[in-house]
């Protein structure tokens, strides 16, 4: 008896065999139960997520002579047929080698026919994206209205080439990727079936391989058990299958967390010389940092990082003293060179040249951070100048005495600062405080000097509170003071004027004045007109010129009556009296 392979041999039978598919299986049962099922049927997914096995399962469910039920009896004639492929009333066909217009044809003549023996002649068509266009006209008209006794079910693993006028007329089914739990669990229970003693850890690097496709995981686990004579070993399955190691990944990644430049190219060369795809190893590890930083930065990592549970234990272990800065970093760097080392004649150089950039490239601070230290500074600054430029005194080491066998020499640890000037804005104790200045009185001043010493004041006083305003107000003009008002100017493209009439920055400068003034002022902000350069006014009415020429009546009659266009217009300069 020939062998039959584990995907075969365990295919699901009813619609409870099947595995993460649940959304799918409860509305045909329901449907089957309320007697609702759809004439057309399409089911999409990825490969080995199940689309034909639940086809052939609601086939069986409604063509069981126990039924239509949602539990078929897999004992009666129907089943059996169906089970083994041989029924003669439920037609598998392959779209790929099936796809002509010919044949579409041949299956529109047949379906007016009457099934032999079941309740309905069911036509399960795969691939069926892969019907040319002529073949699916062709079955247009009978899929919108097929006999009673006729049910068509698609699958395919690309359905935006299906049209859309097939589409509209099926009800669809999406399937979804089989996560590595339920795989794993799966396959656990098959080999206790069969009786084979393989460890956890190999299951698990097998269902990871699979890539959400349960058919890939069987098949996987089927060149395990024929390569195996013995006992199968974890090493021997990682050898087999030429994965990367779980725990070479995450030796790999302290290594890289750790900054341990030496100990990366030591792991480089162990997986060259034990044949690894040094590409494939790369992909590993992108998806292994995305999976750090999702596991740092996220209270939901069960839902979003598709690892069994002991795993993301051990990732939030390998991350808990990493900043979720640092991991960004490394996951965009490695991900920004990924086409660069898919496409490399020499993978291992540009490994190492990937890691060294990361190693010697430090991650770029959040602006968020940069503006509160930034504030934090300039509160600094203000408050004790003097502290700062004490943090700053550099030190040396002072130059060695000659040696004495009586004297010890001087320790490193002995420096003295070299002596800086006390800043001119500092305060000491022993330094008498300064009395304040008098206040401004409110006079006209025409002197511009009188008024420019005025507008210092003010921007002393404003720099106190907001030194990065007092430049923007030193480059204003205070032209003048009367009536009670200060008029300030502010010349050019009109950024410094919108800056201080922001309602913040005109409260504090209004709130300055109020404090330098004696009795209440008012105070007017305006941009200055400026005159217009010479040359510039030139151009303007020479420009007007122009156009009054080209207005002028005669000059309109000239260009209707000849036919012509003006080809250019001098303006003649005054001539000096």
């Amino acid at each position: 008896m020939s062998y039959l392979v584990l995907a075969r041999k365990y295919r699901p039978q009813t619609f409870a065999d099947v595995v993460k598919q649940d959304h799918v299986t409860q509305t045909l049962g329901h449907a089957i139960s309320s007697g609702r099922v759809a004439h057309a049927i399409l089911f999409t997914g990825p490969r080995g997520t199940g689309k034909t096995t639940i086809a052939r399962i609601l086939a069986k469910a409604l063509n069981c002579q126990q039924g239509p039920t949602v539990s078929p009896c897999n004992a009666c004639r129907s089943c059996l047929e169906i089970t083994s492929g041989q029924a003669v009333d439920v037609f598998e066909i392959d779209g790929a080698s099936n796809n002509s217009v010919d044949q579409v044809r041949d299956l529109r003549d047949n379906v007016r026919y009457m099934p032999s023996h079941s309740r309905y002649k069911i036509y399960i068509i795969d691939e069926v994206h892969m019907l040319t266009a002529a073949a699916f006209n062709a079955l247009l008209k009978t899929l919108e209205e097929p006999p009673a006794h006729v049910l068509f079910m698609f699958a395919t693993t690309e359905p935006q080439k299906i049209p859309l006028t097939i589409l509209s007329r099926c009800q669809r089914h999406d399937l979804r990727r089989i996560d590595t739990r339920s795989i794993f669990e799966h396959l656990q229970a098959l080999c206790v079936k069969e009786a084979v003693d393989i460890p956890p850890e190999s299951l698990l690097v097998v269902s990871q391989e699979a890539g959400g496709s349960m058919r890939d995981a069987l098949s996987l686990l089927d060149q395990i058990l024929s390569f195996s004579e013995g006992k199968i070993t974890h090493d021997l399955v990682i050898s087999l299958l030429g994965v990367i190691d779980r725990q070479f990944l995450f030796d790999f990644s302290q290594a890289v967390l750790n900054g341990d430049i030496a100990e990366i190219l030591n792991l480089l060369e162990t997986g060259y010389e034990n044949g690894l795809d040094l590409k494939r190893l790369y992909s590993s590890l992108v998806e292994h940092f995305r999976n750090l930083l999702v596991v740092k930065i996220s209270k939901k990592a069960q839902q979003l990082v598709d690892v069994p549970p002991h795993e993301i234990d051990r990732m939030q272990q390998q991350v808990k003293s990493v900043s979720a800065s640092s991991l960004n970093h490394i996951f965009d760097m490695l991900f920004s060179e990924e086409a660069t080392i898919r496409y490399s004649s020499l993978p291992r150089l540009a490994l190492e040249l990937v890691f060294f950039r990361i190693i010697q490239t430090r991650p770029a601070l959040p602006i968020d951070d940069l503006i509160e230290k930034l504030d934090l500074l300039q509160k600094g600054i203000h408050s004790s100048p003097h502290r700062l430029v004490e943090a700053q005194r550099p030190y040396v080491i002072p130059e060695p005495e000659p040696e004495s066998e009586s004297e010890p020499e001087p320790e490193p640890e002995q420096m003295r600062p070299l002596p800086v000037p006390e800043p001119r804005a500092a305060v000491h104790p022993d330094t008498p405080e300064k009395s304040p200045q008098p206040l401004l009185q409110i006079e006209a001043l025409e002197s511009e000097s009188a008024l420019d010493a005025v507008l210092k004041r003010i921007v002393d006083k404003v720099s106190e509170t907001s030194p990065a305003l007092a430049p923007v107000l030193s480059r204003s003009k205070l032209k003048k003071i009367e009536n009670h008002t200060l008029e300030i100017h502010f010349s050019g493209n009109g950024f410094n004027l919108n800056r201080i009439r922001q309602p913040k920055n005109e409260a504090l400068l209004k709130t300055v004045i109020s404090q330098l003034f004696e009795g209440p002022i008012k105070l007017v902000i305006q941009a200055e007109k400026e005159a217009l350069p010479e040359n510039q006014v030139r151009a303007s009415q020479a420009q007007y010129l122009r156009q009054e020429a080209l207005n002028h009546p005669l000059v309109a009659d000239v260009i209707e009556i000849f036919g012509g266009t003006v080809a250019d217009i001098k303006i003649e300069k005054e001539r000096p009296a």
